[in-house]
């Protein structure tokens, strides 16, 4: 036998079975994670519920931080009539950006990537098992029809600032008011890790500030900032806010 025959015979075995094993892998779903998975309806609700906060979806869905979800698929994106998009989504949107599975797919994954500049201040989802699964249910969720005026604000809930809603906020007071908030949120409606609050609705903007009022959201910060605020200075703030544009 030469020298290094058996070396290499053993070496050969070696590698005509490793494909046997990657086989017996993929056949029991152990390799490559939720590859393998079929998307799962079910669990994209799961997951779907820490975008609510934002984006309503299903009958009479209606626009509210970020825009409703009902149509979304086959959707130009940023071309809701009466919702303000930041300009980077527009933009996108009129260079022929339209949603669909593998449009989403990439954006949920990063959206700061995907459109630079977007208002949407999610950080992202890395596991593509759950992005196909959210976009699985999506697809179920979004099939029905928004409500007729989707940019119309919904009834307030009583508990979360019913009477700062009925105030006929200053914008210019609100200007004034605004100083410390734009310390952290960026005026010009980018979202690079800390919400963006230009042009939200007046009734989402309450709600949130009375939520981190109550402790209802537990930030340390938000709750010093809202603490002292009256139904005034919280009506001028949301007044001055809503009527702003992202740049």
């Amino acid at each position: 036998m030469k020298p290094g025959t058996a070396r290499e015979e053993r070496a050969l075995k070696r590698h005509t079975r490793a494909p046997l094993a990657i086989v017996i892998l993929a056949a029991t779903g152990l390799a490559s994670g939720s590859a393998f998975a079929e998307p799962d309806p079910a669990r994209g609700e799961a997951l779907y519920r820490s975008c609510k906060a934002c984006h309503q979806i299903g009958s009479g869905a209606r626009n509210g931080v970020g825009p409703h979800l009902d149509k979304l698929f086959g959707r130009i994106a940023g071309s809701i009539d009466g919702f303000k998009y930041s300009s980077a989504m527009r933009e996108r949107g009129e260079g022929g950006l339209v949603w669909d599975e593998t449009a989403l797919d990439t954006y949920l994954e990063k959206p700061q990537k995907m459109v630079p500049g977007t208002r949407m201040s999610f950080r992202g989802m890395a596991d593509a098992g759950e992005r196909a699964d959210l976009i699985a249910y999506l697809k179920h969720a979004s099939v029905q029809e928004p409500a007729s005026d989707p940019t119309a604000a919904a009834a307030p809930r009583a508990e979360f600032g019913a009477a700062v809603l009925e105030i006929e906020g200053d914008p210019a007071y609100g200007e004034y008011l605004a100083s410390e908030c734009v310390t952290c949120h960026q005026p010009s409606g980018r979202a690079d890790g800390i919400p963006s609050i230009i042009g939200w609705p007046k009734d989402a903007f309450v709600r949130a500030l009375f939520e981190y009022k109550t402790n209802v959201r537990s930030h340390q910060v938000m709750r010093m900032v809202t603490q002292n605020l009256g139904n005034e200075e919280l009506a001028a703030l949301a007044a001055y806010f809503q009527q702003l544009s992202p740049q």
